[in-house]
C-alpha cells in the first residue's frame, strides 16, 4: 500500500471514520488464544468497508513468527479483481494480552493500531478480528470460502461485541 493508504490505515483504526460497533457493548478479545497456531495465511471472507481498504479484493493476511511476542504481518491484495495489480503492506504485530495485539506498519512506524482476535475456531481455520473502537473489522479465514453455518457463528461473535454484521462487505476471491 502506498504510504497515504497505510498512514490513512492506522489513523482510521485509532482516530476517526465510520463506527460499525456500539462501543457501549462490551468487547473481548479471546482469553485463550494462541498466536502460534494463528500463524500463517489468512483469506479475508469480509470486511467492514474502510478507506485503506477501498478498491481491495481477494485479500489475504500473512503472519509469520519473529520471536514469541512479535509476528510479521503481509497484507495483500489485488486491486479491481482478483487478477488486479497486486497491493500489499508490510509490519509487525506484537502481543500485548490474551487475543490482543497491536499492529504497526513499516510505513508509519511512529503509529501502533489495535488488532483484536475475538474469535477464533478451536481447528483455527476460521477467526473475527475487530478493534474496541469499532472503526474496522474482518472476518477470516484459511481458505477463500467457509460454511453458511460457520459465517453464521462469525456473524454471532460480532453481534455479541457490539457490531453490526449487515454492514459487512464481502471479498471476492478468484474461483
Amino acid at each position: 500500500m502506498p504510504f497515504r493508504l497505510a498512514l490513512c490505515a492506522l489513523i482510521l483504526l485509532t482516530a476517526c471514520g465510520t463506527q460499525y460497533r456500539d462501543t457501549d457493548a462490551p468487547i473481548s478479545a479471546q482469553a485463550d488464544f494462541d498466536a502460534a497456531r494463528y500463524l500463517g495465511t489468512w483469506y479475508e471472507i469480509a470486511r467492514y468497508p474502510v478507506p485503506f481498504q477501498e478498491g481491495c479484493t481477494a485479500t489475504t493476511a500473512t503472519y509469520q513468527a519473529i520471536d514469541d511476542q512479535r509476528i510479521s504481518v503481509l497484507n495483500q491484495c489485488r486491486q479491481g479483481d482478483p487478477t488486479g495489480p497486486l497491493d500489499q503492506i508490510k509490519g509487525t504485530a506484537r502481543v500485548v494480552g490474551p487475543g490482543q495485539l497491536t499492529v504497526q506498519f513499516y510505513t508509519v512506524p511512529f503509529l501502533r493500531a489495535p488488532y483484536w482476535v475475538l474469535w477464533v475456531d478451536e481447528s483455527y481455520q476460521t477467526a473475527v478480528v475487530g478493534v474496541p473502537n469499532g472503526r474496522a473489522g474482518w472476518i477470516l479465514a484459511r481458505s477463500p470460502q467457509i460454511a453458511p453455518e460457520t459465517r453464521a457463528m462469525a456473524n454471532d461473535i460480532l453481534r455479541q461485541n457490539g457490531y453490526d454484521p449487515d454492514a459487512l462487505i464481502e471479498t471476492l476471491h478468484a474461483p
